[in-house]
């Protein structure tokens, strides 16, 4: 087994409360600065997360959400030395995990996010055929002879492929497994910094009130030993995490306006994706691929969806109808998880028929529909440790507070089928029947499919 002292020899954990190297992030947050992760952070591909957004679209409602990922990627790597320190006091955690594999972690935490293009979320909604997931398109810049891959082998000791079986799964270890879920699980290192770094860029406080440090003391692995448990200590800063990320999804991420830009983005990235690489497009930085979108929108039907998020004077959308799972479950049923091209086909249809009640031919992209995409957000499955009882419990049995979200499905509770439409449109379709026109075409859609 693996002592302490071993751990506390990997030269960031080390550093961590020392002072002497560190680059500071909002709020007040202290981020060591070794010379390696200094040399991983100025790499070319690292410098360009800077002109990457972590929100996008959000900051055309809440204005200050324009912090980055390169921001975002700091907060992370902090948040992964202060869960390594907590748990190199685990035995069963220095048992299964070597300070070479932590090492790992720690340069996987700063590179998490290195994949990501702009507007990486929304076009991923799209599963466009041929388009890599995110974390796939990370082993384009860990490859062999790439920059980072180079600082890895070089100045870590790492093998690129390392990172990547982190971020990208190929092999299966207890080992493997424990790292990959406090990087990506229930109460892993990336949703401790976004939820607190998106509550305060956009000034609201939904995502900040749980208590980071008491979680954080309360780390355990799990009674199989391959993932993050919490002692009962911890339990109650573990509700508040859950609850905490309930209240950003329903008041930030799937705020109805936040929604309408992405849904006219979304539909002109799909209108017009044909015309790039998707190796040009993924390259490219927020700005860069904003100016190539427009440019192609130019003389479509598009150019009013780019211009109304893009341009110069912001014209979103209007909500003209909403429909939850709780008070129409027939029509979000029908709507929620379908493919966003059977969407297309839902909104384009609805044209139509709107057309026809006019009596005027509208533009094809007037009528928007949105709902939540294929894919479901994590579940929270962490398990409570009882010292007393020396016995691990779902939290979910012990608490009311995540059973109650666990029971209603999260998604479910959070996101919404809407309808948006052109501004002008929504004070002639007041009296509109959506729900009625919906029915109809989605009966439409699947019959003729049968």
């Amino acid at each position: 087994m693996n002592g302490i002292e071993e751990f506390h020899q990997i030269d960031e954990l080390n550093e961590l409360f020392s002072g002497r190297r560190l680059i500071r992030v909002p709020v007040e947050q202290n981020v060591p600065f070794t010379q390696r992760v200094q040399a991983l952070v100025d790499a070319r591909e690292f410098q360009r997360l800077s002109e990457i957004s972590q929100l996008g679209l959000v900051a055309k409602v809440y204005p200050g959400a324009r912090h980055t990922r390169f921001e975002h990627a700091l907060g992370v790597y902090l948040n992964a030395l202060q869960y390594l320190r907590q748990l190199v006091r685990d035995e069963r955690f220095r048992e299964i995990v070597t300070p070479h594999q932590a090492t790992v972690l720690i340069a996987a935490s700063l590179l998490h996010d290195l994949g990501h293009w702009p507007f990486c979320h929304p076009i991923e909604d799209l599963e466009l055929t041929g388009m890599p997931p995110h974390e796939a398109h990370a082993s384009v810049f860990l490859a062999e002879g790439t920059e980072i891959g180079d600082i890895l082998k070089s100045q870590w000791g790492i093998e690129p492929q390392e990172v990547l079986d982190v971020l990208v799964p190929q092999r299966d270890t207890p080992a493997l497994r424990l790292i990959r879920s406090i990087l990506s699980g229930p109460i892993d290192v990336d949703k401790m910094d976004y939820l607190d770094r998106d509550s305060l860029h956009c000034g609201v406080p939904y995502g900040r009130n749980f208590d980071r440090q008491r979680l954080i003391q309360s780390l355990v692995v799990n009674e199989q030993g391959d993932g993050l448990a919490i002692t009962s200590k911890g339990k109650t800063a573990a509700e508040l995490m859950v609850f905490a990320r309930y209240v950003m999804f329903s008041e930030v991420y799937w705020h109805h306006a936040v929604r309408s830009a992405t849904c006219m983005f979304a539909r002109s990235f799909f209108e017009l994706h044909e015309a790039f690489q998707w190796d040009e497009l993924f390259r490219m930085t927020d700005s860069e691929m904003v100016t190539a979108l427009q440019d192609a929108s130019q003389n479509t039907t598009s150019e009013p969806l780019m211009q109304g998020v893009f341009g110069r004077q912001r014209t979103l959308y209007k909500r003209a109808a909403e429909f939850g799972h709780d008070h129409a479950p027939e029509i979000y049923d029908r709507i929620a998880g379908r493919p966003f091209r059977n969407l297309v086909g839902v909104s384009n249809r609805l044209v139509e028929i709107v057309s026809n009640k006019l009596g005027r031919r509208l533009c094809e992209t007037d009528i928007l529909v949105d709902g939540p995409p294929p894919h479901r957000e994590v579940e929270f499955e962490v398990d409570v440790y009882f010292p007393k009882q020396g016995a691990f419990r779902p939290l979910r049995q012990v608490s009311p507070v995540v059973d109650a979200l666990a029971r209603t499905q999260f998604d479910e509770s959070v996101k919404k089928v809407r309808v948006f439409v052109r501004p002008p449109l929504r004070q002639e379709l007041t009296d509109f029947d959506w729900h009625s026109a919906i029915m109809n075409v989605t009966n439409e859609a699947d019959a003729a499919t049968v």
